[in-house]
């Protein structure tokens, strides 16, 4: 990765709102999936997928922030690491209950959470420090990509095996492969989103559309994935299709709408006038 001229990326949310939507809205999503225990169904894990794509959101206009100081090649690589990151914070997070009785359940997320903000700030202290990328924002960014990254990971590990419990997401998630699919799907609803409209015309709201609708996209792939899980119906997972691709559809309308709107005139000039002509 390499720096050029940038600077701040603005825009109609600023930063905090945006935190706030990705880091309350995942958690909670995460944790409404809990209502599938509660009542004995699975009809709930649909949540956990909005929860992935209210993170994925965090998360893509986090790289749009960062990537604005002149990062190339690294806008999707910064994705894969956030997922990197956040697959390593999940693992330990989520099995810490397993291995330490104390811990209950329920502080899974929240643990996965916060050690994936520890290793995204670690990163970011030796990106400006270490290799010298001078980037204002970079601390700050690398601990809400981790963090986002991480939430996006147990939202849709959540809504293929019905719960974030470990004991649930390592039969249907990991050992049946899922995990490859929740991991590169996961990165590109954060990665692709400013690599699809970086440039002097860029905008904060069609942005972050893309990542709505990509978002919502690898939820209906979550939700088809769910239906090869022994512990998950049928109803669920067709749940979770039909509720992804609803907001995939209002998305993507919307997404046309602001490129439309951003798209510049081009009129035709016609053919350059002949020799005879000009005289």
């Amino acid at each position: 990765m390499s720096t050029a001229a940038g600077g701040h990326a603005g825009g109609v949310l600023n930063p905090n709102q945006v935190i706030t939507l990705g880091a309350v809205g995942g958690l909670a999503g995460i944790y409404l999936t809990m209502l599938n225990q509660a009542m004995d169904t699975t009809i709930f894990s649909f949540l956990g997928g909005i929860g992935a794509i209210l993170a994925a959101v965090w998360g893509a206009d986090a790289v749009r922030r960062v990537c604005s100081y002149g990062l190339g090649t690294g806008v999707p690589s910064i994705g894969m690491m956030a997922l990197g990151m956040g697959i390593v914070a999940s693992m330990f997070g989520l099995s810490l209950p397993e291995v330490e009785p104390g811990i209950p359940v329920v502080a899974g997320p929240i643990i996965a959470f916060g050690v994936a903000a520890i290793i995204g700030l670690i990163i970011g202290i030796m990106s400006n420090k270490i290799l010298k990328m001078n980037i204002p924002i970079m601390e700050k960014s690398m601990v809400e990509i981790a963090g986002s990254g991480a939430l996006v990971m147990i939202g849709l590990s959540a809504a293929i095996a019905g719960s974030y419990d470990f004991g649930a997401i390592m039969p249907a998630v990991v050992e049946t492969g899922f995990i490859a699919l929740v991991f590169i799907g996961g990165a590109m609803t954060i990665l692709h989103p400013f690599n699809a409209c970086l440039g002097p015309d860029e905008k904060q709201d069609r942005t972050l559309m893309v990542g709505i609708e990509k978002g919502a996209l690898i939820m209906a792939i979550a939700g088809f994935a769910s239906l090869a899980v022994d512990s998950m119906d049928v109803i669920s997972g067709a749940l979770t299709v039909i509720v992804s691709l609803v907001i995939w559809i209002v998305a993507f309308r919307k997404f046309m709408r602001y490129v439309h709107r951003d798209a510049h005139l081009v009129t035709g000039t016609g053919l350059l006038p002949t020799e005879e002509e000009l005289e």
